[in-house]
């Protein structure tokens, strides 16, 4: 079955330490704590991807968030970029629920996996070339195993560089000319998989206007419509 090489791969995942930067950052952060979470247990490693492993829809975003999923374990989980995603993946009909708050609640997506270019908490979210040039080939992996993806949602322009570096590296592209990063902008390539961009929903974004939910979700509504 499909989700048993995930379940593999996402251990994999787990217990990387390549990125000797990152993973005392991690450690560092969980010790350290935010004052809200003091009580907390952190994650403070990699953070696997999740979600239905049949799923027609991938979700590429850029990092862990220091007290969101490098605190609970799950992508976009725990933080304000996951209380801004996810009531947008309920209404659109990807997820069982609004809120994410916690890796052992309930929450389920439908047809969609969420993943990132870096698995973990980079500081300032900037992670070097070095690091996600490291993690590059668990995305491929991942997409190796998600055979049914028909729609990339790029969550910010370094997701967006990361998944046509992947089309690169797969031989579905001989160069980036020609793709340029935009919000809502659409291209299809010759894998028959159409790439969606969006800006990032990090506050840095959603607080500025520069992201409103309106425009969030006319992305999502988009990749119904080309599942469709």
């Amino acid at each position: 079955m499909t989700h048993i090489p995930l379940n593999i791969l996402n251990a994999s995942i787990i217990a990387c330490e390549r990125c000797p930067r990152l993973i005392a950052h991690c450690r560092h952060i969980a010790q350290v704590k935010r004052r809200a979470y003091q009580d907390h247990e952190y994650w403070a490693r990699p953070v696997p991807g999740f979600g239905d492993p049949r799923a027609r829809v991938l979700l590429l975003g850029l990092a862990p968030g220091a007290h969101g999923s490098n605190r609970t374990g799950r992508m976009f989980t725990g933080d304000a970029s996951g209380n801004f995603l996810y009531p947008v993946l309920h209404e659109t009909g990807f997820a069982s629920h609004p809120i994410s708050n916690d890796c052992k609640d309930e929450l389920k997506l439908h047809d969609a996996y969420i993943t990132a270019c870096a698995r973990c908490a980079p500081p300032d979210n900037k992670p070097t070339r070095e690091e996600l040039h490291n993690c590059s080939h668990w995305l491929d992996r991942e997409l190796a195993l998600l055979k049914n993806v028909q729609v990339v949602v790029a969550l910010g322009k370094i997701a967006f560089d990361g998944y046509l570096a992947h089309l690169l590296r797969i031989e579905q592209i001989l160069s980036r000319s020609g793709y340029k990063f935009a919000h809502a902008a659409k291209y299809k390539f010759p894998n028959s998989v159409t790439l969606l961009s969006s800006y990032h929903p990090s506050q840095q974004n959603t607080l500025t206007g520069r992201l409103t939910r309106p425009m969030f979700l006319s992305i999502f509504r988009t990749a119904r419509k080309i599942l469709k």
